[in-house]
């Protein structure tokens, strides 16, 4: 049986837009695999499958009896070669990235499909119309459903190496995407809003995303949007930040301070402790703390397994800490379908160089 959520979870699909479900190693998956003239064949494959199988299956469709790689191919170019016991690849490509078979001397002819480049057009009417509040709690309902799929165990293998333990970190890849794409998506619409006040306007509209995110306790979307307003093709927007309003920049300096990493990211510690749950942790800081643990504490002390680490690598105490209702409860519009599916399906430009290119057209460097 095809768990449904997954069939177009990784090109914006209607599936999304159904209330997810953990997804399982077992469950399978339709995936669309690229040659090198971009046409491409699917296969249906376990969520678990390993990169050897999944080669497999494209040369039995293909009916090839040539020796493939399987590679991942960003919308910048880069590839990554996946190793033949490597399992689940599909869910760590970036944002806009495909799976490609090919052989090894067609390497270097691999080129991105154009439908990687992303986004072409500015902010969408509708979203300018859209409440701040609204869309903050619509991503915040979006990214609890990511986030309470997310197995304790998930972090383990994460941290331990899902590719030693031969196990799947499909959810917490899931929702470690997330932060990048809300991030890139940020950055995409102020890069490609072209007037000057209605840039403005979109910058001001994200520092209210984001404080209204603050206060729903969502801190990963929260840290993902003021990061996407400190990336370099935002940040030296001088003249759309010379014209925003002194309140936003004093608001906007708060909520940077909170990004402040030093003294081990106090800040951010003090603002968790004073919340009250449930709350959608800053996954990559907690998955820093987990790396930190495990690498600092010997797994076996005298032949005999070290609990204390376990203990302290599953983050028990830390994680019921998110995870203590169900349900998380927001007061926001609840009944709006334009909104809920926007925030599902953001396009996003995720190449660097691309967005610092439209970001420098926008505003040249002054001279």
């Amino acid at each position: 049986m095809i768990h449904k959520v997954l069939l177009r979870q990784f090109s914006m699909g209607d599936e999304k837009l159904q209330k997810r479900q953990p997804i399982k190693s077992n469950d399978e998956i339709l995936l669309k695999v690229y040659c090198c003239d971009h046409t491409y064949t699917t296969i249906r494959v376990p969520v678990g499958a390993s990169v050897r199988e999944v080669v497999g299956a494209v040369a039995d469709k293909l009916g090839s009896a040539e020796d493939l790689l399987l590679v991942g191919l960003s919308s910048a170019g880069e590839k990554v070669i996946f190793k033949p016991n490597d399992v689940s690849v599909f869910s760590t490509l970036s944002i806009n990235a495909r799976l490609f078979a090919c052989r090894r001397d067609q390497l270097d002819s691999l080129t991105p499909l154009p439908e990687q480049e992303g986004s072409s057009t500015g902010p969408l009417a509708s979203f300018e119309l859209m409440s701040s509040k609204d869309v903050a709690y619509h991503m915040t309902s979006y990214d609890w459903e990511l986030f309470h799929c997310v197995h304790e165990l998930e972090l383990l293998y994460h941290t331990f190496g899902r590719q030693n333990l031969k196990k799947t970190t499909v959810n917490l890849d899931l929702f470690l995407r997330r932060f990048n794409e809300i991030q890139f998506w940020v950055i995409t619409e102020m890069c490609l809003c072209s007037q000057l006040s209605k840039r403005v306007q979109l910058l001001k509209k994200f520092i209210k995303i984001a404080a209204h995110c603050k206060e729903y306790r969502n801190l990963n979307a929260f840290f993902a949007v003021i990061m996407g307003l400190s990336n370099p093709a935002v940040c030296r927007l001088s003249q759309t930040w010379e014209k925003l309003p002194s309140k936003f920049k004093r608001f906007y300096g708060e909520f940077e301070n909170l990004m402040d990493p030093s003294r081990n990211h106090r800040a951010y510690r003090l603002t968790v402790a004073k919340l009250e749950p449930p709350i959608i942790p800053f996954m990559p800081l907690l998955i820093k703390d987990m790396t930190f643990t495990h690498e600092g504490n010997r797994t076996f002390i005298d032949y005999l397994v070290n609990f204390e680490k376990m203990v302290r690598s599953l983050v028990f105490n830390y994680w019921s800490f998110f995870l203590l209702s169900d349900k998380y409860s927001t007061q926001a519009s609840k009944n709006q379908a334009e909104v809920r599916t926007y925030v599902r399906q953001f396009k996003v430009i995720d190449n660097q160089r691309t967005l610092s290119q439209l970001s420098h057209r926008l505003e040249p460097r002054r001279s």
